[in-house]
């Protein structure tokens, strides 16, 4: 049965420490040096045998702890007595302070650090846009119809504006002369007896330019009923050429009775 080992990583030697002595629950300003040491060696033997990468760091603070663990075990050098001095270590001398002071350091900027993490996940998950210009949502002030106007100016245009009133109510009755086409049958019967050409007649001499649409269409039907009574005969020489009337009526061609018709 093979066993996985699974090592958390740390960013320097520092945070290793870190790491073992809150681990073990340990009051960083007395740290018992021979534990601790132990237990970093035993990490860094972890690491050979997985075959991980130890840096030089790892490997100077372990030289270090050694040192500070040979420093407490070794009894204190003798006093040094000399002419003008006595010189001997201090007895409260501590050769674990350096690391300590490191620690303590080490253990505030890294309290920094994830307070700015903390900081900088809570802002992650705000989203923001650049700034745009909002001018054209902005309300926009209407301005006054009638600045600048006298009351002068005011009665002058109500004055206009009933003039126009009175002007559209007006209007003007437009008589028109009724033509029936009874009427314009004996037209197109003396235009016959004028022609004297045995009762022919172009169907263009009897327009000119100064009828209006509704002769002319009262024109057309007279001659249409003349047709229909088999009093006249159309035809034309060629295509698109003047229609030609021919009187073929029995009557006489000065005497055609009164016809019934009433338009």
């Amino acid at each position: 049965m093979s066993v996985l080992y699974k090592l958390e990583t740390f960013e320097g030697p520092l945070d290793l420490l870190l790491h073992l002595i809150d681990k073990a629950e340990i009051n960083i300003e007395d740290i018992p040096i021979t534990e601790i040491t132990d237990q970093y060696m035993s990490y860094l033997q972890s690491m050979q045998e997985l075959e991980l990468e130890v840096t030089s760091e790892f490997l100077v603070m372990a030289a270090t702890l050694l040192s500070i663990k040979s420093k407490l075990l070794l009894p204190k050098p003798p006093i040094i007595e000399m002419d003008d001095f006595d010189f001997y270590e201090e007895d409260d001398y501590d050769p674990r302070m350096e690391l300590v002071q490191k620690l303590i350091e080490y253990r505030k900027y890294k309290g920094i650090a994830q307070h700015l993490h903390e900081l900088e996940w809570d802002r992650s998950l705000i989203f923001s846009k650049e700034p745009e210009d909002l001018a054209s949502w902005m309300p926009t002030l209407s301005t006054n119809p009638v600045e600048g106007l006298h009351t002068a100016d005011l009665v002058a245009a109500f004055q206009k504006a009933l003039r126009k009133v009175v002007k559209r109510n007006s209007y003007s009755r437009i008589q028109r002369d009724e033509i029936s086409v009874k009427d314009r049958i004996r037209d197109v019967v003396e235009a016959l007896q004028r022609s004297g050409k045995g009762g022919k007649l172009l169907f263009s001499k009897l327009l000119h330019e100064d009828m209006v649409r509704h002769e002319i269409v009262v024109t057309f039907l007279a001659i249409l009923e003349l047709m229909k009574m088999k009093q006249i005969l159309c035809y034309q020489e060629k295509l698109f050429d003047d229609i030609v009337m021919e009187w073929k009526g029995e009557e006489e061609l000065y005497g055609i009775p009164d016809t019934e018709i009433d338009y």
